[in-house]
């Protein structure tokens, strides 16, 4: 591997928060803030301090995003309840997932910062997926295209049932 160095550009990675967006421009804000219209704004399950929402452009069919309801932009920032009931949501959001697409694997992570590949800064997410062998395509790969087996409005049907029928059997989901 070889390095290109290029001291010029420490002021720029070093300049703190420039860039990132305050919560009256969030998308992640306006939806938390759709109460009534969980169906319209994809939210799959609310509990006290964090939603789980459908990634309207989603890499797979199933593509959750678990988002506290605190504008914060670091997992550092949010408040430890808050934290800890985002990792709870996560794992619930992970055993709905197995349950009901039986992938192969699951991707969970979060990306903090532009840098990092987050396409909302500022207001943390936690984004878990179904993968399978062979999910990545040509159209994928190459062409850039996503093809999804399953609309939207079926998605968020079949994933709000999962995190209710959790609810109501005592599992980690619990709503406000």
């Amino acid at each position: 591997m070889e390095f290109l160095w290029s001291p010029w550009r420490y002021r720029y990675v070093s300049g703190g928060n420039a860039g990132r967006q305050s919560d009256q421009g969030c998308v992640l804000c306006a939806i938390r803030d759709a109460r009534g219209q969980d169906r319209e704004a994809l939210i799959v399950h609310r509990a006290r301090r964090s939603f789980v929402v459908l990634n309207r452009y989603p890499y797979t069919s199933g593509h959750l995003m678990v988002v506290p309801y605190a504008h914060v932009g670091t997992l550092a920032e949010a408040p430890p309840e808050a934290a800890a009931e985002l990792m709870d949501l996560t794992r619930t959001a992970e055993a709905v997932l197995r349950n009901l697409y039986r992938p192969d694997g699951i991707n969970i992570g979060t990306n903090i910062g532009s840098a990092a590949g987050a396409g909302v800064e500022g207001h943390i997410h936690m984004h878990a997926l179904p993968r399978w062998v062979g999910d990545s395509s040509f159209a994928t790969v190459v062409g850039e295209t996503r093809v999804l087996p399953e609309a939207l409005s079926l998605t968020w049907q079949r994933v709000r049932g999962r995190f209710a029928a959790r609810q109501e059997g005592g599992g980690a989901a619990r709503s406000v």
